[in-house]
């Protein structure tokens, strides 16, 4: 292997490293996560929310969600309940959407993975 070749794909290796920890580093500060969560209502309307907190129990106004698509850089957790309680879930990962089952309880809250 030439020392061209190795010197670049070292490069490229450290770089992937450093950016890893810029984003490992700066979801730790407990800042924002990167992108909207944007959700559609029972009554069609849209909701986009932009760069919502990491930390913490997120609401999808006052009668739910019946659609999420999750265009953050981070993943979401779905919860049928306003708390971010209880055990029917669903994980949504990023730049993914999720559409509940008609006759099924809409989306009521959310959290970041992080």
């Amino acid at each position: 292997m030439s020392d061209h070749r190795r010197h670049r794909r070292l490069g490229i290796a450290a770089g992937a490293a450093l950016l890893t920890l810029a984003v490992a580093g700066c979801s730790g500060l407990g800042r924002t996560a990167v992108g909207p969560v944007t959700y559609e209502t029972e009554k069609d309307a849209v909701v986009s929310v932009m760069s919502p907190p990491v930390k913490g129990c997120h609401r999808l106004g006052a009668t739910g969600a019946k659609k999420v698509e999750n265009g953050t850089l981070v993943d979401l957790v779905l919860y049928r309940t306003p708390d971010c309680r209880g055990g029917d879930t669903t994980y949504l990962a990023t730049r993914l959407f999720d559409e509940i089952v008609p006759g099924t309880e809409p989306w009521r809250s959310y959290s970041v993975v992080h």
